[in-house]
């Protein structure tokens, strides 16, 4: 399309309103995404930090043979059937 002028550019037909609210309340969403995404991987990280350091280094925090501690979930997940 081609515009007059850049006032007709930014009214957009008189759907200025819709056109640049659409964008306007995508790129808030896509911010608040992200926003949600570093918070999100910064309360993982700490968490695995957190078990890392409860576990212990080399993974023998079980204190039963040399490999790391299983939950149920993990013990369950592996098995083949």
């Amino acid at each position: 399309m081609q515009w007059e002028s850049w006032s007709a550019f930014w009214n957009m037909g008189g759907a200025a309103f819709f056109v640049w609210g659409s964008y306007g309340l995508t790129f808030v969403l896509v911010a608040l995404e992200l926003v949600f995404v570093f918070q999100r991987r910064k309360d993982t990280v700490n968490r695995l930090l957190r078990w890392r350091k409860a576990v212990g280094r080399n993974g023998g925090g079980s204190g039963i043979g040399n490999g790391p501690a299983r939950t149920g979930m993990e013990s369950q997940a592996n098995e083949t059937p």
